[in-house]
């Protein structure tokens, strides 16, 4: 599928937005309806990745915005976009699971990028990834990000991030300059 075919079009999400972008975050991450894409985390965690609540504190902190992409009237992309003092926090990215391969995931990163240099003035966004996800993470450096090393726990236990299916899950920042 050719991304340009159809222009998408991006804006802050409202509370609105909330029950469809719950939606598209859960099938592009959980259960059977992510293996339709590569982005599944299926294999590693089951339960949900995100709930209503999570998706509205985005969206009312002041110092994030969730950017829902839209193509056709519809929610196919998201990401959150958080203002941390010298750098960007980048989250909460979700491609529908049959959109993924073809070039919008580029597309959503590369405005994020544009939207929190332009409006924030920051020189690096950061974001952090499960360790073990390889595939994803070699993705992220095809775009410029670069592994950090530096490693946070995972939340075992607290079931509004999944139930961990391994005992070896941990967040690594990823950093790339926004220069």
């Amino acid at each position: 599928m050719d991304t340009s075919a159809t222009p998408v079009t991006f804006r802050d999400a409202t509370d609105a937005d909330v029950d469809a972008l719950v939606r598209l975050i859960e099938s592009a991450y959980r259960g059977d309806a992510s293996r339709a894409g590569w982005t599944t985390e299926a294999d590693i965690l089951e339960g949900q990745r995100t709930d209503p609540e999570g998706v509205l504190d985005v969206i009312k902190s002041p110092d994030s915005r969730l950017l829902a992409v839209e193509r056709d009237g519809r929610i196919v992309a998201c990401c959150q976009l958080e203002h941390r003092g010298e750098h960007a926090y980048f989250g909460m990215f979700a491609v529908s699971p049959t959109m993924q391969g073809a070039g919008l995931g580029k597309v959503v990163m590369a405005e994020a990028e544009r939207q929190a240099r332009e409006a924030w003035g920051v020189r690096e966004m950061h974001m952090t990834v499960i360790s073990v996800r390889d595939d994803l993470i070699a993705w992220y450096e095809r775009r410029g990000y670069r592994r950090t090393g530096q490693m946070s726990p995972f939340p075992y236990g607290d079931e509004r991030f999944g139930i961990p299916q391994r005992a070896d899950l941990q967040f690594e920042l990823l950093v790339k300059p926004l220069v």
